[in-house]
């Protein structure tokens, strides 16, 4: 009978072992990835801003709170469609960054569509890529870092620019308890176009700026508070400048006039949501990258161990047994 246990033990820690480097090395790659269906809403708010009037002569005004409304989206339609020509597996999110003023009213509405690999984060170059309606290629990543985040500097893409530059790693930090990578990335000021929409009805913004001869004009710092286990930021601060400049612009000082100025935050309760969602996923992508394997290797080698000792008292020899 002990033998018989000792084999069963012993066939348990050999399926334990061979199960352990299984869900890490073969496992955990395919099932760690961004599902293709996620929907997610971010309110940010920039208290104390300065915001163009657009309709009491064009003046910046400081106003109490400027809200900005993100939505993100998967589209699992155009994912499934690129996938079939990507051959892997493909995550496309369409997002809306709506601006409102103090009053509740539009601002500006800018859409995105975000193509990239569900594992690694990458961007996948496809029809439909584009930041408001114009066609983009992005390089480096957007929204989010990849799984287990190094302690480096990433190539980040800034859509207002439609330009990617690095973001840097600053240091470890502590936020809320969590254990998070800081970054940050400087953009200087660089002309940009103006929104495809925004306050002023009836107004294209190509036939705008070249009738007027106005260029718009940004600056941003942006912060982001990174766990490094899901890549997911935990928290993300911008402390953003828009001018405007010659054209009507040109009886402003200096030629400029702010359009927008503020530090951007998240709203305490989404900031909370956020951190919230981050630590649950963070224990899902250990227990699969290493909870599970380390315990299954150490469970492996009990029962190795157990069944090498019922073994060794089952060879020994009966108690009082002479010759």
């Amino acid at each position: 009978m002990r033998r018989r246990v000792s084999l069963v033990l012993l066939a348990l820690a050999v399926f334990c072992a061979a199960l352990a480097p299984l869900l890490r090395w073969y496992a955990y790659p395919r099932l760690a990835k961004i599902p293709p269906n996620q929907y997610q809403e971010v309110v940010l708010e920039a208290k104390d801003a300065i915001l163009l009037d657009y309709t009491a002569g064009m003046e910046p005004k400081k106003v109490d709170k400027v809200t900005i409304v993100q939505t993100l989206k998967g589209n699992v339609e155009a994912s499934e469609e690129i996938e079939a020509s990507a051959g892997k597996d493909v995550v496309v999110w369409d997002t809306l960054t709506h601006i409102m003023g103090p009053d509740g009213k539009m601002v500006s509405q800018i859409p995105e569509r975000y193509i990239f690999d569900a594992h690694t984060q990458e961007p996948v170059h496809a029809t439909g890529e584009a930041v408001d309606g114009d066609p983009v290629r992005r390089e480096g990543i957007e929204f989010k870092w990849p799984f287990f985040t190094e302690p480096r500097d990433y190539l980040y893409f800034d859509a207002q620019t439609r330009t990617s530059s690095p973001i840097h790693y600053v240091g470890p930090r502590t936020f809320h308890g969590m254990d998070v990578y800081y970054y940050e990335q400087t953009v200087p000021w660089t002309k940009v176009s103006l929104p495809k929409k925004m306050p002023i009805e009836g107004i294209d913004p190509a036939t705008f700026e070249q009738s007027t001869g106005t260029s718009l004009w940004y600056k941003t710092k942006a912060m982001f508070w990174v766990d490094p286990v899901t890549g997911a930021p935990v928290n993300a601060e911008q402390v953003i400048e828009q001018e405007m400049r010659g054209g009507i612009a040109a009886g402003a000082p200096e030629g400029r006039l702010t359009v927008f100025a503020g530090h951007v935050k998240m709203r305490d309760d989404y900031a909370e949501y956020t951190r919230e969602l981050v630590a649950s996923n963070r224990v899902k992508v250990l227990a699969l990258h290493t909870y599970a394997p380390v315990g299954l290797a150490a469970g492996g080698l009990a029962l190795f161990g157990l069944a090498l000792w019922l073994e060794a008292r089952g060879r020994r020899p009966e108690e009082g047994f002479t010759v």
